[in-house]
């Protein structure tokens, strides 16, 4: 087994079994102490925007107003190339000192203590320049007009919409402003130049605003998302470092495969106890039986390689080595679906019970060794009264002889029952029997008994119902269960005694309308010497041995037993039997 590396943390690995990708959070969101990025790059707009957070307001209106001076820049090297008469103007001169000046104003004006709305001065300015610098270059520089580009668009990225008309107007003064200084008639071509140039940067600046309104909208979304994102992250961080703590300290070994079976996970537990790691392996060296001790069990069916197919199973028994080193385990299975359901692998935890099933061996084994010490003298006593009972002369305490050997009678078939429960097998004499026969005459023998209890016991049976059963053990079952009837229905009520025939088997119930029972007591109803709560609460005579009895014989003939209730409600046992066992 690889076991866990390094940082493949359980839910890390489970996330990735399970198909829910990375688990680190988006970059530029801020993250809690301990949660790392989602992703290993950062967005080229995230980088953009950590470095003018890092520039602070002066650092953002330079690097605003840096593509237009740049512009410019390469514009007077061409000048100075392709058109040296213009540079030699001095009006030309003043144009490009003026945008020299607006760069200088750029860096030196502390614009973080102004008023915020302060800088749509420089692209307002830088208009007026630009037409200028057109004005001046005469015809060949008309081309200039682009460069207001630049501003226009400045003004126009923001949220508030009187950028915008700012941006128009400011497109207006860079034709009329240098018109009107430099005493130029305004001739066919300013004119069109006066109405167009603003309808053109207008249109440009409205799809600026319309675009950048888009971005910073579609931006927030995705800022309110990754937070959301963060949160859930750091939440899923916390439940990872307690998944851990769990894992590394429960005693159950927990092994985490992939849909082949093959191993993703295992905690502390399991890597610990080398001869656990194989019996968890289908491929280990160990080998593996069922419950009975002696039945192998095959490598496809090892618990792994079953969970890994899609079963789930729930506390089975298995045990590992062989002879006096044998260990017993409680394995459990189940699969790992991905969002969209697929089976993505499993998980199998294992529990050693070596020490709970010797202990209850132990018990059972204690429990029959007393129980046929027991069952000796009983048998001799009960021998006796018989002998004395026969012999003439004690006619006076007659009475108080057939109580003691009515009691001890009592008491021998509670010691048989305590040896059948304890050995989980009971020794059957089979032969065809009548079990609707068998029913009517245990609902003959409790009826005085239920009239008592003001309980109503009635018989809905077939007839005849024969199978192959051993008639003594059979007639146990159904008094057994018949007198819990009548002892839980302290208040009255009904009790129905059903049978029928179910294709090849015969189904038996009891119903009442009692007490009935909680959940957690009908897990627990075929434990032996189980008592439930209220029956303790109102001294219900019984010693918890009627239902694992019943269990015990019923499977014996090959048969099933169960029951179904509610609290005040009543229950109803149905038991299974072949009609031929053979």
């Amino acid at each position: 087994m690889n076991g866990i590396k390094g940082t493949n943390s359980p839910l890390r690995v489970l996330r990735r079994v399970a198909g829910l990708g990375n688990d680190r959070p988006p970059a530029g969101v801020a993250l809690p102490a301990g949660v790392t990025s989602l992703v290993d790059n950062a967005p080229l707009a995230d980088g953009i925007d950590r470095i003018f957070g890092r520039l602070g307001v002066r650092g953002r209106v330079v690097m605003s107003q840096l593509p237009l001076s740049v512009t410019l820049f390469l514009v007077v090297v061409a000048a100075a190339i392709f058109s040296p008469a213009t540079l030699a103007d001095d009006t030309f001169r003043i144009a490009l000192l003026a945008h020299a000046a607006l760069f200088g104003l750029c860096l030196a004006v502390p614009w973080g203590r102004l008023h915020p709305e302060a800088f749509t001065l420089i692209p307002i300015l830088d208009c007026v320049a630009i037409g200028f610098t057109r004005q001046a270059g005469g015809p060949s520089f008309n081309v200039l007009s682009l460069l207001l580009v630049f501003p226009v668009v400045w003004l126009s990225v923001s949220r508030h919409r009187h950028r915008v008309v700012l941006a128009v107007l400011a497109t207006v003064l860079s034709t009329v402003i240098p018109a009107a200084a430099l005493g130029s008639d305004l001739a066919q071509g300013s004119m069109i130049r006066t109405i167009f140039l603003p309808l053109v940067m207008g249109a440009i600046a409205v799809t600026a605003r319309v675009v950048a309104g888009a971005l910073y909208r579609q931006r927030m979304t995705l800022v309110r998302k990754d937070r959301d994102l963060a949160v859930t992250l750091a939440e899923s961080m916390q439940r990872q470092q307690l998944l851990d703590a769990v894992l590394s300290t429960v005693d159950v070994g927990v092994w985490v495969v992939d849909e082949n079976g093959q191993d993703v996970l295992t905690n502390r537990a399991l890597r610990s106890d080398p001869s656990l790691a194989r019996v968890a392996s289908a491929g280990g060296s160990a080998k593996l039986f069922h419950g009975d001790r002696t039945t192998l069990v095959p490598p496809d069916a090892f618990p792994a390689a079953r969970a890994s197919r899609g079963e789930a199973f729930t506390n089975e028994l298995y045990w590992a080595g062989e002879d006096t080193e044998q260990r017993a385990f409680s394995v459990s299975g189940g699969a790992i679906r991905s969002l969209d359901g697929s089976r993505r692998g499993a998980v199998v935890t294992f529990a050693e019970v070596t020490a709970l099933i010797n202990a209850l061996a132990a018990k059972d084994n204690f429990v029959a060794t007393v129980s046929h010490e027991l069952r000796t003298p009983l048998t001799s006593i009960l021998g006796y009264l018989e002998l004395v009972l026969d012999e003439p002369g004690h006619e006076d305490i007659a009475a108080e002889l057939r109580i003691v050997e009515r009691n001890a009678g009592h008491l021998l078939g509670l010691v048989n029952d305590l040896i059948a429960v304890a050995s989980e097998n009971v020794e059957l004499v089979l032969q065809d029997t009548d079990i609707a026969g068998l029913l009517a005459a245990a609902v003959a023998a409790n009826q005085a008994r239920a009239a008592l209890c003001g309980v109503d016991l009635l018989l809905d049976a077939e007839e005849p119902l024969t199978a192959r059963v051993d008639p003594a053990r059979i007639r146990q079952v159904v008094g057994n269960l018949i007198s819990n009837a009548v002892k839980y229905s302290p208040d009255g009520g009904r009790i129905t005694a059903h049978a029928r025939r179910n294709g090849k088997e015969l189904v038996c119930s009891i119903t009442d309308t009692g007490i009935g029972m909680t959940e957690e007591d009908q897990n627990q109803a075929f434990t032996k010497f189980f008592r439930s709560a209220r029956s303790r609460d109102t001294a219900i005579p019984g010693a918890g041995l009627g239902l694992p009895i019943s269990k015990t014989i019923i499977e014996g003939h090959g048969g099933s037993i169960g029951l179904t209730s509610a609290p005040g409600m009543g229950t109803t046992v149905t038991f299974t039997l072949p009609a031929d066992p053979r």
